[in-house]
């Protein structure tokens, strides 16, 4: 397998390090793979003065697989919009084509206790949110600022997005959700505002529609106000979601707060064709940068997910998983995670144990 690896920011490079010397733990196994790094984000503004050289897109198009760590750096808030390293994700996702986020949240049983609801409201919780990707507000266009003549004083700024879905964005991300449905519980919640927004009424009429190809799956339309409640009040009550684009972003983040740490969850992008796209829920996390702090496991699992999808490996995916619940039964804990009465580890060393674990019976 070629592996596009682009660490990007803050704890990136930290976290990413970890993800790989846990794959090359599974090299007794079979799994062969080579490396191409590639820059993205601050980084790479640093370097090329651009977030996204053309030389990473290419990198990452020549690959079966990306492996992503985290972009974004205050420093940077004051340049151009299009500079900043944040657009170097969104940059590679329109380039490779990605469509569709798939979030899994799962509890893990020694960490069910770290939920901000109580441990009853989560334990066993296994949700997957479909988000899509290349439309609304975050992609759509005109935008930008402006001075509008009529404003106090004669003139005043005004800032302004687009939302807007084609019917095609649509159907093609709920086949996906269907799909992913049929494969779990067969039950699909469809999170819009078609209340309110005509995005959103387009939204659920597709949904409607597909359901009509899979008779099997039961389909329930929520709108994202009680549906982000419910997510945090009564989050067993679901089992595949899929949402639009901002929603998609708020839910994921809300969810993967219940596990405790938003530094155990990752995220998988597809396209249809090319390669797909692998990273961890956290951002940059710069505040602790550099000093092994940060929580590996998010990205250890973006591996795991890259496995399953993009290598057909789901033994070797499974392996990862056993090892990391191996090691958390065996009390390691990195500081986010961390309670009295378990063991705190850094980065470097709550990898090494996962990487371990692998070759152990």
């Amino acid at each position: 397998m070629k592996i596009a690896v682009i660490a990007g920011d803050g704890i990136g490079p930290e976290v990413i390090a970890q993800s790989l010397q846990v794959l090359r733990a599974l090299r007794p196994f079979g799994f062969e793979f080579s490396v191409k790094a590639a820059l993205a984000g601050a980084s790479a503004f640093e370097q090329c003065a651009n977030p996204l050289p053309e030389s990473t897109v290419n990198i990452a198009m020549q690959s079966d697989a990306v492996l992503f760590g985290a972009v974004d750096d205050a420093r940077y808030d004051h340049v151009d919009r299009a500079l900043r390293p944040e657009q170097a994700i969104l940059g590679l996702r329109k380039q490779l084509g990605l469509y569709a986020s798939l979030r899994q949240v799962k509890i893990e049983p020694e960490l069910a206790s770290l939920s901000p609801p109580t441990p009853e409201r989560v334990r066993g919780l296994d949700l997957l949110i479909v988000r899509e990707l290349s439309g609304d507000v975050y992609m759509g266009t005109p935008r930008g600022q402006r001075v509008i003549a009529d404003g106090p004083g004669g003139g005043e700024r005004e800032g302004f997005d687009t939302m807007r879905y084609c019917e095609s964005e649509v159907r093609r991300v709920a086949q996906i959700a269907f799909d992913a449905a049929r494969a779990r519980s067969k039950c699909l919640y469809s999170v819009d505002k078609a209340n309110v927004l005509e995005t959103s009424r387009l939204w659920r009429q597709v949904v409607t529609e597909v359901d009509k190809d899979y008779p099997d799956i039961a389909v329930t339309h929520q709108c994202a106000d009680n549906a982000s409640v419910q997510t945090i009040v009564q989050p067993m009550a679901f089992d595949t979601n899929i949402t639009g684009n901002p929603f998609g972003d708020l839910l994921s983040d809300a969810a993967s707060a219940l596990t405790g740490s938003v530094g155990l969850a990752a995220s998988a992008m597809f396209g249809s064709t090319g390669p797909s796209l692998y990273e961890a829920g956290h951002g940059s996390a710069p505040n602790i940068a550099g000093q092994d702090r940060a929580n590996p496991i998010a990205c250890i699992r973006a591996a795991t997910l890259m496995l399953r999808h993009a290598g057909g490996r789901h033994d070797l995916a499974n392996r990862i998983e056993a090892s990391v619940q191996q090691v958390l039964r065996q009390g390691l804990r990195t500081a986010d995670i961390y309670r009295p009465g378990t063991r705190l580890v850094g980065t470097r060393q709550m990898g090494e144990a996962i990487a371990c674990s692998i070759g152990q019976p």
